[in-house]
């Protein structure tokens, strides 16, 4: 099914004009919001949103400050996790929408768990791919490492033989077609011809000068302000930010939960899996 979407923008608090996709028409279910990762833009969501479009949710899929065609901020700093769920509120404010169902996969789990920490009853429904109140050292030291370092390519091939160097590892099955695809949603073409990454370099700032022996917040209370509702967990097999163990104290916190591993893969899936799509459309099922 071919479900086209329409370009739309609201603007941030302090004054950005920030651009989201909207699939389908408001109904008497609550649209269904995707929230990408750190690096990302709406198109990560080129398939799954017209998938659960199809099966007649709205779907609204912004870009975060710093990415895709969203403006850039003049202020690195306002790169954080709580700027962004500000952000995000803004929309649901702005579209009037008094609940949402999230998907958010890695950073777009974390602006979630904000909104809960604050506004709980806006959500109605989560599924966190790959993302919870606990991550690995090691998959954080893997974000840090390439992150922020503004390198283009010649050709969409070259693009995705970059990708497949810094990702082969999270995605050791993916062929050629597969890192083309992956590159074509994580970069962009650029006026002097080069192809590069589609985010703002600066978002990196906040990251690398965090100091890593700060206490980090405890987001429990939100995941379990999440697990009153429909909730869904996804973790990839071998992913380096959400352990074996952080996942497990997830289910055993939110028993009701529907918890799938996706086989064969890193941080974090990309939920065109077919055990992602099952999740996904489980998750909608108990809300619809």
């Amino acid at each position: 099914m071919d479900i086209s979407y329409t370009d739309r923008h609201w603007q941030s608090a302090d004054g950005l004009t920030l651009h989201f996709r909207e699939y389908g028409a408001a109904n008497d279910r609550p649209p269904v919001v995707c929230l990408h990762g750190l690096t990302r833009n709406a198109r990560d969501f080129d398939s799954l949103a017209p998938h659960i479009a199809g099966q007649g949710w709205q779907v609204l899929v912004p870009s975060i400050r710093g990415r895709g065609d969203s403006d850039y901020s003049e202020d690195p700093a306002s790169y954080n996790v709580g700027t962004y769920a500000l952000d995000v509120l803004a929309l649901l404010d702005t579209e009037q929408i008094d609940s949402f169902v999230s998907i958010g996969t890695s950073m777009g789990g974390l602006i979630t768990l904000m909104i809960a920490a604050t506004q709980p009853q806006r959500v109605a429904g989560t599924l966190l791919n790959d993302v919870g109140p606990v991550l690995e050292t090691a998959g954080l030291d893997a974000i840090k490492s390439y992150i922020g370092q503004g390198r283009s390519f010649p050709t969409w091939m070259h693009a995705a033989r970059a990708l497949e160097d810094v990702h082969g590892a999270a995605f050791p099955n993916f062929g050629t077609e597969e890192w083309i695809v992956m590159a074509k949603r994580t970069l962009t073409l650029c006026n002097n011809g080069r192809i590069a990454f589609d985010y703002d370099m600066k978002i990196a700032e906040p990251i690398l000068a965090a100091d890593e022996a700060a206490v980090p917040p405890d987001l429990w209370p939100a995941f379990d302000a999440l697990a009153e509702k429909p909730l869904a967990l996804l973790r990839g097999e071998l992913s380096q930010l959400l352990s074996e163990q952080a996942f497990a104290e997830m289910q055993r916190r939110a028993p009701q939960a529907i918890c799938a591993t996706v086989p064969g893969v890193g941080h974090a899936p990309t939920l065109d899996e077919p055990e992602a799509r099952a999740i996904v459309d489980r998750l909608l099922a108990l809300i619809a």
